[in-house]
């Protein structure tokens, strides 16, 4: 319908234009004929009216020159406007082109609008089919968890009960043990009375309860033994109760049991996959414990030599470990982990922890087995209730972090030493300082460093880290003595609990023992 609009208009414009053509020629020729008698007449010598013609002739001349004009704008209009026309005819093709294409590109989408539908209706039927089976699996995981549940109680139940008979098993053989040890003490009665009364090297003393054997404390001067103990360095030395057996460990991974009366190796514990950074062991020397930096504590059978539990639980390295004075099941430990944590040896795991602020490193059991001291990185002694986990008392005892803690045999007095270089006594009833040793050339080597105290609780001894082990006298303050045959700076000294020897170990692994 368009194209024959458009060509309508252009037959009508041409029809125009032709239209205007023969207007001006007929005009023209009408002009021209009018025209005619005057141009004859001004060919004749005519003076009279020679003006009024040349004038009429000028006018006539003008009104032709305004009727060429004329037909040369019309022309000139008549070209725009055919220009016009085409490019509207141009234009409206191209329109219909597009038009076209569009409605292709219609149709080409509703189809796949159609498609997509569909599509859209059968995952919808997936869906509502993947929804109900993800409903029954839930149904069945509910009843799975219950079941799971029931059967965990069930199996905590068992363990419980179980463990209760191991316990009673275990009080059944320890009182079998006891009637048989009693009628063993009984027939040797009168020997034993006799050698508690007797002085060797020392005084032996005998309670009513029955017989703790110690001598009392010489001041050492002679290294009689220098035992290539560990490699890599000794951090941890103690000694057997009542005995004058030493048990080591190193940064070899090794925990080692030696007779200091020969100088020779007992026997060695193998096991431990961290450096021992501590020692403890329990009172019928049966249980050694040790502090690993492989975030682990290891306990060993003493006779057997084998290991008989793994205590995990801490996150980071552990640095110190002590057992119950009163009870061989409980044990302490502080890690690198902000933690203190209080472990059942019957049950083999742990029964409370303990989560501070500063790392622990080292701790003690008070006498009763109640209480928990620990020294701090922030140089604070802490007391902790070790059945309800809450802090009891705290006093700032050093400068520098706590390295060391050690309970005088009475259990009145704790002795602590410091990054700071000193070495604090406290009552343990006020928590007051009731001494404080310090020497010119005394330097703690690191934050391990363990000093101990006699056991006649009248001397302290402490390694430094120009490699000399320092004695002082508690009543006095001052320093009895200076022993120097380490190379490297000492880390720990522990004295035996029958008087002597006193031992100290070194950064080479070296130890030595002083009589």
């Amino acid at each position: 319908m368009a194209k024959a609009c458009c060509k309508t208009q252009e037959e009508i414009a041409s029809e125009a234009i032709k239209h205007a053509l023969k207007a001006l020629r007929k005009r023209h020729f009408l002009e021209e004929a009018a025209h005619a008698p005057a141009f004859q007449a001004l060919s004749r010598p005519f003076v009279s009216q020679g003006s009024e013609w040349k004038e009429k002739v000028e006018n006539l001349q003008v009104e032709l020159q305004q009727c060429y004009k004329a037909q040369s704008r019309l022309s000139e209009q008549l070209v725009v406007e055919v220009a016009e026309a085409r490019a509207s005819k141009a234009s409206i093709q191209e329109k219909e082109t597009a038009i076209a294409d569009l409605q292709k590109e219609l149709t080409e989408v509703r189809e796949e609008n159609s498609h997509l539908k569909l599509d859209l209706e059968q995952k919808i039927k997936e869906l509502e089919v993947v929804m109900s089976e993800n409903s029954e699996l839930k149904a069945q995981l509910e009843q799975m968890t219950a079941k799971a549940k029931n059967a965990e109680a069930e199996n905590k139940m068992l363990i419980d009960r179980w463990m209760l008979e191991k316990m009673k098993d275990a009080e059944r053989l320890n009182e079998a043990n006891a009637l048989y040890e009693e009628m063993v003490e009984r027939l040797r009665a009168s020997g034993l009375e006799q050698l508690a009364r007797q002085q060797v090297d020392g005084i032996v003393r005998r309670s009513e309860e029955g017989a703790e054997f110690f001598l009392e404390s010489n001041i050492p001067s002679t290294c009689k033994y220098r035992l290539n103990a560990h490699e890599g360095g000794c951090a941890a030395i103690l000694f057997e109760y009542n005995s004058s057996k030493l048990i080591t460990g190193g940064q070899d991974r090794s925990v080692k049991v030696w007779d200091t009366n020969t100088g020779s190796l007992s026997s060695n514990l193998q096991g431990c996959l961290g450096s021992v950074l501590d020692l403890t062991i329990t009172h019928d020397n049966r249980s050694v414990i040790a502090a690993s930096s492989s975030n682990n504590l290891y306990v060993w059978d003493v006779n057997s030599g084998r290991v008989r539990h793994t205590l995990t639980g801490h996150t980071d390295k552990v640095c110190a470990v002590d057992v119950s004075k009163v009870s061989s099941r409980h044990v302490v430990s502080a890690a690198y982990d902000r933690t203190i944590k209080v472990w059942d040896l019957v049950k083999g795991y742990c029964s409370n922890t303990i989560i501070f602020h500063s790392n622990c490193n080292a701790l003690s059991f008070s006498m009763d087995g109640q209480t928990i001291f620990s020294g701090h990185v922030d140089g604070n002694l802490r007391l902790w209730d070790i059945q309800t986990g809450k802090l009891l008392s705290e006093v700032a005892g050093h400068s520098l972090a706590v390295t060391s803690i050690s309970l005088s045999r009475n259990g009145n007095v704790v002795l602590t030493s410091g990054r700071d270089n000193v070495h604090n006594l406290f009552d343990v009833r006020s928590l007051e300082v009731c001494g404080t040793l310090r020497a010119a050339g005394n330097r703690v080597a690191s934050n391990w460093s363990r000093s101990c105290i006699s056991p006649d609780d009248n001397h302290v001894a402490a390694g430094s880290a120009d490699g000399s082990v320092y004695i002082w006298s508690i009543s006095k303050g001052d320093i009895v003595s200076t022993l120097k045959e380490h190379t490297s700076s000492v880390l720990s000294c522990r004295w035996s609990g029958i008087g002597k020897p006193l031992a100290s170990a070194d950064k080479n692994g070296i130890v030595c023992l002083w009589t």
